[in-house]
């Protein structure tokens, strides 16, 4: 049985859906300002698994995954470029799309854009205010009052004074309680707005995702997902929120993935430390990064390092040296390991203990092949279908070593660069015919001739492997 750490309870819990065989599932997608970077790349990972492990179990998945396409970070960013914030956001969103879909990540089953669902919050505005759980403030904002739900704070474990105690007021707000959120803000001079009974205005940020996830999957579903930093205020306001309209319970499980760290420290665009999904791309191939991903529990520290992504990419090498030459057979996936994978998985979607199953079968796959190839390679269906769950060895082997090449960017923020630049043209073609010369060479015993060429292929990054049956190549 299926079991989640459910943030809000802080245990894990046997996941029963709401209807049987049935999951509604919502994540918190970008604010498209900007590229997205390592963290977004981590939470998008770690939830496409989920997506794809309740689908492997059999569950009928309405994913849905928003966007944030209007809030103050996208206005000043605009105001800066001197460009409509339509065009900027438009812009970020193609950019989102093209990173995401290098990464494999599974396209959600909606994707609603906050500017598409204006009537929709302030429907839900207009509720809270009727209900007495919001306030218009004497600047003419929108305000949750939160002294009016009684559960406020539960997911942040936390008693109001508490978070009082912490809370910031801007010196503009007028809202009767530090704790008060805005839900509806009124538009300075020059910025965009929309039309409201309380004047042309914004939504809040937390509105949004209450609106669009109750629209896309009713006012009760099972799973709501996201960062740790989102925990606390933001997941806390919807459900404050979304509870306080409906008069029911919002969601059943709250997942949160952990923070990146850079050398340890956490990865914020506030300190500079951070690398966007296109400058990692541009040094290792997308399953590196989803194996690096993987390679720790969603819920605790990554720590992203050359060390690590150099590690995580040995380590996928391993694998498809594995897969690399194994006969072509059709053969059903061995339960045993089918089942220890499951097991894994089946455990708040363990994929560092997944991966360890992959990594076991793979030595069993290289034990057999000496002495029976055929059961190797039946056995090397199974390693590529339990890795497929994870959304890794989903390449020919062939064309993962021998794949593009990819660069390295100068090093940045203290994290140096793991190898030179390769800028190398040469395509597959060429490479074999270099390797083929280089053949000739060695058999005319002209062995100067054969050390330059394997020397000009080493300098763009080519690796050879001579073997009994001839020389095998990898991009290194």
């Amino acid at each position: 049985m299926l079991r989640i750490y459910n943030s809000l309870t802080r245990q894990k819990e046997i996941f029963q859906p709401i209807e049987p065989g049935k999951v509604r599932m919502y994540v918190c997608g970008m604010t498209v300002y900007d590229y997205c970077h390592i963290g977004h790349a981590r939470a998008m990972v770690v939830f496409d698994v989920v997506l794809r492990w309740l689908r492997a179990k059999g569950y009928d998945v309405t994913y849905v995954r928003n966007i944030t396409d209007i809030d103050d970070k996208i206005i000043r960013r605009a105001q800066e470029n001197g460009e409509d914030f339509h065009e900027l956001t438009a812009r970020f969103i193609r950019a989102m799309h093209e990173d995401l879909d290098r990464l494999d990540i599974l396209p959600p089953i909606q994707e609603p854009r906050a500017t598409g669902a204006m009537a929709d919050m302030i429907a839900m505005i207009q509720t809270l205010i009727d209900k007495g759980y919001a306030y218009v403030g004497a600047s003419g904002d929108v305000y949750y009052d939160v002294s009016r739900f009684e559960r406020y704070g539960r997911l942040a474990n936390k008693k109001l004074d508490e978070l009082r105690a912490g809370a910031r007021v801007e010196i503009e707000e007028a809202k009767d309680d530090p704790l008060d959120f805005v839900l509806w803000k009124t538009a300075k001079p020059g910025e965009p707005g929309w039309d409201s009974p309380w004047g042309t205005g914004r939504p809040g940020w937390h509105i949004e995702c209450s609106a669009m996830s109750t629209r896309c999957l009713g006012e009760h579903f099972d799973i709501h997902g996201g960062g740790m930093d989102l925990k606390f205020p933001h997941h806390e306001n919807e459900i404050a929120q979304s509870e306080a309209a409906s008069g029911q319970r919002y969601v059943n499980v709250w997942m949160h993935n952990g923070f990146v760290q850079i050398n340890e420290e956490k990865m914020s665009k506030s300190l500079g430390n951070f690398f966007t999904v296109r400058e990692v791309l541009q040094r290792y191939q997308p399953e590196v990064v989803r194996l690096f991903i993987l390679s720790s529990h969603y819920r605790g520290p990554l720590n992203y390092s050359d060390e690590n992504l150099e590690h995580a990419k040995a380590s996928l090498t391993r694998l498809y040296t594995t897969l690399r030459g194994l006969p072509a057979v059709e053969a059903p996936v061995e339960e045993d390991w089918h089942a220890r994978f499951e097991q894994a998985m089946d455990d708040d979607f363990n994929t560092p203990e997944a991966l360890a199953v992959l990594f076991e079968l793979a030595r069993e796959v290289n034990r057999l092949r000496i002495e029976d190839k055929v059961a190797a390679a039946q056995l090397g269906v199974a390693l590529k279908h339990l890795g497929g769950l994870l959304g890794l060895l989903q390449a020919d082997s062939e064309d993962y070593f021998q794949g593009s090449t990819v660069t390295v960017p100068s090093a940045r923020i203290g994290v140096k660069a793991h190898a030179p630049e390769i800028t190398t043209t040469l395509s597959k073609e060429q490479i074999d015919k270099l390797i083929t010369e280089r053949t000739a060479a060695r058999k005319a015993k002209n062995w100067a001739e054969a050390d330059r060429i394997r020397a000009l292929l080493q300098d763009a990054g080519i690796v050879l492997e001579d073997t009994p049956k001839g020389t095998n190549w990898r991009r290194g």
